[in-house]
């Protein structure tokens, strides 16, 4: 399918053509890897796993993002006149607003109220991933500026053609956000917790850095959530069996049926990603009485962990935070990874040595009247968001004669 102002899909300027794909099958893996960001040797740009063709594709391939569920790849690709990709975008149609975790579902209720029609939409991301990454995807050797643009514009342009409500670009990068803005998008915030690895050496470094009731009760937290006799293991790459996968996913489905009553994720994406991408993830599990009882599923990017799904099938205090932050906090200072990005909302990692850290998405409005309200509401909301910013920064665990 082409999307353009002439019937050839390019540009007005004829320059530029963008198309738009059914899925990812469309592009060549080897085109995907082209991208910045997208492969483990890309050492300039930083590796996303979550971007990269294994996990996209994955997540097609398995049924899990596909019209069926709601989730209709409309992937942007941009072209040069002669037909030499220069980028795309991961796109997709929706029909709802479920597995974003940005939430517009009172933009939409407002404009159907309105008498509009808000679904289909188009949504540009990670399915069911609420983490920071590339979304403006530029071929490396490409004028990153003009491309990103390019494709900025494509994306409203495609939007327009469709005659779908809007687009919306989530978990953006800040430099994807500038040029999303430039071109008239609306900017929008909101907040997760992050570790940052300050070139700790050790656990015990990175202690060093806490007040020392924060320290204690860190330390405590840690030694009751194992006192059951349970013990953590590591799995990476070949240690990934189809075994561990079964234990994981019954993790998954029991936790994520109780808070979800849906999971998003099925068996066979599982199997998909510990076949393309193994060295890139960390299953850390926890074991009582020889079998694991509760797990977490980590992806490990160039510079950072990017912390998912977790699950459990026995309740213990504590446990939760152990194997979803504590453990990530130990694996990134071992790999020397920068970051830790925990997955979405949650103050309480703010005592666990995370700090407040501001996500950014862009937002193209079709209709007026609705982008003028939702303006309005952004404008007071990123004040609100910033507020909360500066309160949470100054209730870190960490001490205070260090600048904190």
């Amino acid at each position: 399918m082409d999307q353009g102002d002439d019937d050839d899909g390019r540009a007005a300027n004829a320059e530029y053509a963008i198309r738009v794909a059914a899925g990812i099958g469309a592009f060549t893996c080897e085109e995907w890897d082209a991208f910045a960001g997208t492969t483990r040797s890309d050492k300039e740009s930083g590796y996303n796993p979550l971007v990269s063709f294994a996990f996209l594709s994955a997540l097609e391939d398995s049924g899990c993002a596909v019209r069926r569920t709601g989730w209709q790849g409309h992937h942007l690709r941009l072209e040069t006149a002669q037909g030499r990709l220069l980028g795309a975008v991961p796109c997709y149609l929706k029909s709802h607003s479920q597995g974003e975790y940005v939430f517009d579902h009172g933009w939409s209720d407002a404009f159907e109220r309105a008498g509009g029609r808000y679904y289909p939409k188009l949504q540009c991301s990670v399915p069911f991933t609420p983490v920071t990454g590339p979304r403006l995807l530029v071929s490396k050797g490409e004028d990153a500026g003009a491309v990103k643009a390019g494709l900025a514009e494509g994306l409203k342009l495609v939007t327009d053609k469709l005659g779908v409500s809007s687009a919306h670009v989530t978990f953006a990068n800040e430099p994807d956000v500038a040029t999303l803005e430039a071109a008239g998008f609306l900017h929008r915030t909101d907040q997760q917790f992050h570790f940052f690895n300050e070139g700790f050496s050790t656990y015990d470094d990175f202690l060093a850095t806490l007040a020392s009731r924060k320290r204690k009760a860190m330390k405590k937290e840690r030694r009751e959530a194992l006192a059951d006799g349970i013990s953590i293991d590591w799995l990476t790459g070949k240690e990934i069996t189809e075994t561990a996968w079964d234990d994981f996913f019954a993790f998954y489905m029991d936790t994520g049926g109780r808070k979800w009553g849906r999971p998003y994720l099925n068996r066979q994406f599982f199997s998909l990603i510990g076949e393309r991408m193994a060295d890139d993830i960390l299953l850390v599990m926890a074991k009582r009485n020889g079998r694991y009882i509760a797990g977490a599923i980590n992806f490990i990017g160039s510079d950072a962990l990017y912390g998912r799904n977790w699950g459990c099938i026995e309740d213990h205090p504590f446990l939760h935070f152990e194997v979803c932050y504590h453990q990530a906090i130990d694996f990134a200072i071992e790999r020397k990874l920068k970051v830790v990005e925990a997955g979405a909302q949650g103050e309480h990692k703010l005592a666990r040595g995370y700090r407040p850290v501001t996500m950014h998405s862009a937002h193209y409005i079709s209709h007026p009247g609705l982008r003028n309200a939702v303006a309005d509401y952004l404008r007071r909301e990123r004040r609100e968001v910033e507020r909360m910013g500066e309160y949470l920064g100054e209730h870190t665990p960490f001490r205070k004669d260090l600048g904190e």
